[in-house]
């Protein structure tokens, strides 16, 4: 029997309290290491996508903002969750797991990155059109980050590759969606 059926069997023996709930999502979410879908979660929980969704959206209040302070939040997604540790605390983790390269982005791939999450999907030759120089290492960098991906060709000559951004972008900005994007007039506000 697979532990999602031994789950379902438990919710069906006898109903979790909320706080039993909240607990079993943490420790899904802990466990898993990586976004758990809403679908996943819903059928653990016996429910739909949508309540799920809604459920995890108030549990994430709850958890970020609750009276405890913990060193680790609850991101929420367009279509799925994850525990993550708080940027803060990166130094220390570095230290404690003996992480050396600091994984940053440099300044042309921040740039490559920005035209193709406002103007996605776009291609390399659009890229460089805009930036005005050849953007094929900051691409490559960026795909082997899973930053980018290619979603598809363009229908034009010699069918170019379209790029787009990858849900490891968002969770890596911290963002649900790409509408959570900051506008220029965002910008102008500060």
């Amino acid at each position: 029997m697979t532990d999602v059926n031994q789950l379902t069997m438990l919710d069906e023996e006898r109903k979790l309290t909320g706080e039993e709930k909240d607990e079993a999502v943490e420790a899904i979410l802990f466990a898993a290491g990586y976004p758990v879908k809403y679908e996943k979660l819903a059928s653990v929980f016996d429910t739909d996508a949508e309540e799920i969704k809604e459920y995890i959206a108030e549990f994430s209040k709850r958890y970020n903002e609750g009276k405890t302070s913990r060193g680790i939040r609850l991101l929420t997604l367009d279509d799925s969750c994850q525990l993550c540790t708080k940027e803060k605390y990166v130094d220390y983790i570095r230290q404690a797991l003996g992480i050396i390269q600091s994984g940053k982005l440099s300044n042309s791939s921040i740039e490559v990155l920005a035209i193709i999450a406002y103007n996605q999907p776009v291609t390399k030759a659009y890229i460089e059109q805009v930036r005005g120089v050849d953007c094929s290492y900051a691409i490559s960098s960026l795909c082997d980050k899973f930053l980018i991906e290619p979603k598809g060709r363009l229908d034009a000559p010699g069918r170019p590759i379209l790029y787009g951004t990858t849900p490891d972008f968002l969770r890596c900005f911290g963002l649900h969606s790409l509408d959570k994007l900051p506008t220029l007039t965002d910008e102008v506000k500060k």
